[in-house]
């Protein structure tokens, strides 16, 4: 056996190691070292690296919320480094991410700007993987033909490539035609299909054992028994899903053991024995529960209700039935928390590179000493302060100037309210007039807002299409008046004027003083306001749903 390659650098061997791990299936053991690859990395690129790395272990591991933080702060560092190709393989896996935690329009984006900078980079290998990706995610997204198309084009791009991708491109191809072919349920021609699949779900086991990796195998021969069953060859379909049930369940693969389990189920339906299909649908359903695997539970309640219905017990669909929409909309709510709680990551970072950039132009401003530079200097501290497009002040003013207000509110028991204002379908504007329209757009918002306002209130843009208004010595009742007078001048604006056709709204989430706030704490509360009034329907203001208040009798 040949030696390790010896590294001076501790986070090279880090990475390796991790690397050799999740080649091998052991995903836990991979995170704990590019875990350790983070704290040591001593450059941008390195620390880039090992966050990439930790993400393709999390991946795997089910920490789908962390993996898309890790790879966010791995694209924030590569940004600034201009490594396109390092942000395209961050940005598809970003993706893979989002489509696990259901946020397919997050995943679909990710993937289109992968595409762009794979096209820009020329590189066959990143196209690859984004198409691979892009058909996973239509896929997931019940979209199996669309899905088929993408994962066929990957599989064009896969002919020089290493076993790994031979093997994800197959594995996939066999996966989304178990659900292509299952939703045609043999009304459409399906031989040629199923034919294909199956050789495509033998050559991915074929590769899977060739690499040892028990992860692959267990997967490829799940993919495989479902075909052997809908081919009629029950046997060897049973063979198959047993052998990747007891792998998975030695490995300590949970969800994919449990989804032996429903493939077990599913087999015996099509071999005609619906009640041992209902008997294993229960114990999946049991298990999953256990487990706590919303979406395992979701396709137990669905195929539980479709087999109750076809042995005539009407009563147990319906049972099944409810369950399962119940599921849904739980799984709905899941998704709009995981969404919130990594909004609550994305402002983080924003405000770490504002920080970064912050810091940069204040030591710029100290290096502006001599009087020929003069004009220079007083040029970048507008610039730092001022937001170009609309006059208004910027985030970094915002951030340094209304905590020290809300201190002074503080100290005086005065009363302070933060409100965040949002353009209504802003993209939308952007999409159907053009980029230049919706800069117009908001520079019109911004005077609007500007002048609806008497001092000591002002106005600031935090960014894009969002404003912070902030109403010192306002209450909860007359910033509410104040904010849905700003709404209604907004709307009422002559917005024909900019161009033809174009309506403009804005929505608003007000958030009060409350003793012990901080400025995020009320930008929070506020933000929480904005995405109510978003929800029910925008073009209002909504008080954050914590700070409604309770009036009493008296």
């Amino acid at each position: 056996m040949a030696e390790p390659t010896a590294h001076p650098d501790p986070l090279e061997s880090l990475l390796e190691r991790a690397e050799e791990a999740r080649s091998s299936g052991d995903y836990r053991a991979g995170a704990a070292l590019a875990r350790q690859g983070v704290a040591v990395a001593g450059s941008p690129a390195g620390r880039a690296r090992a966050l990439r790395s930790l993400a393709n272990q999390q991946l795997r591991l089910g920490e789908l919320e962390d993996c898309v933080r890790a790879c966010r702060d791995s694209i924030a560092i590569l940004e600034e480094l201009d490594d396109d190709a390092g942000i395209c393989w961050d940005r598809t896996a970003l993706a893979f991410a989002y489509s696990e935690l259901g946020l397919f329009e997050e995943a679909l984006e990710e993937l289109n700007l992968a595409r762009d900078l794979a096209l820009k980079c020329g590189d066959r290998g990143l196209l690859y993987w984004v198409h691979n990706r892009a058909g996973v995610v239509h896929s997931t997204m019940g979209n199996h033909q669309q899905g088929n198309a993408l994962l066929l084009q990957a599989l064009e791009l896969s002919t020089d490539m290493d076993a790994e991708a031979r093997f994800c491109i197959l594995n996939n191809l066999a996966d989304n035609a178990v659900g292509l072919l299952r939703a045609q349920g043999g009304t459409a021609p399906t031989h040629a299909i199923l034919v294909a699949a199956l050789d495509h779900a033998e050559q991915a086991l074929e590769l899977a054992r060739a690499a040892s990796h028990p992860f692959r195998t267990a997967m490829s021969l799940d993919n495989l028994a479902m075909l052997l069953g809908l081919a009629g060859r029950i046997p060897a379909a049973f063979a198959a899903v047993e052998e990747s049930r007891l792998l998975a369940a030695e490995r300590g693969y949970r969800s994919l053991e449990l989804s032996t389990l429903l493939s077990v189920a599913r087999v015996h339906r099509l071999a005609g024995d619906t009640g041992r299909a209902i008997d294993g649908l229960v114990e999946a359903l049991g298990r999953a529960g256990g487990a706590g695997e919303k979406p395992l539970m979701m396709t137990a309640h669905k195929e539980l209700c479709d087999a109750y219905e076809q042995n005539g017990d009407f009563r147990r669909a319906l049972e099944h039935y409810r369950s399962y929409h119940e599921l849904e909309r739980e799984t709905r709510s899941d998704v709009a928390a995981a969404r919130a709680r990594l909004m609550t990551h994305h402002f983080e970072l924003d405000h770490a590179r504002l920080e970064a950039e912050n810091a940069r132009l204040e030591a710029e401003l100290h290096r502006v000493r001599s009087r020929e530079l003069e004009l220079r200097a007083v040029e970048l501290d507008r610039y730092a302060h001022e937001d170009s497009l609309t006059g208004l002040a910027n985030r970094r003013w915002a951030d340094l100037t209304v905590p020290q207000l809300l201190d002074a509110a503080e100290r005086s028991d005065a009363p302070f309210t933060v409100a965040i204002a949002d353009i209504d379908r802003f993209k939308g504007v952007n999409d159907d007039f053009g980029h230049l329209v919706g800069d117009e757009v908001l520079r019109q918002a911004a005077a609007v807002l500007r002048a609806g306002l008497a001092e000591p209130a002002f106005v600031a843009r935090l960014g894009g299409e969002e404003f912070v208004i902030v109403l010192p010595g306002a209450g909860p009742d007359a910033a509410l008046a104040v904010c849905d007078t700003l709404r209604t001048l907004v709307s009422a604006y002559d917005w024909a004027s900019v161009c033809a056709g174009l309506a403009v709204t804005i929505s608003m989430g007000v958030a009060d003083r409350r003793p012990g706030d901080d400025y995020r704490s009320l930008l929070d509360a506020a933000d929480a306001g904005l995405y109510e009034a978003k929800r029910t329907g925008r073009d209002r203001v909504v008080p954050a749903p914590s700070r409604t208040r309770v009036l009493s009798g008296s």
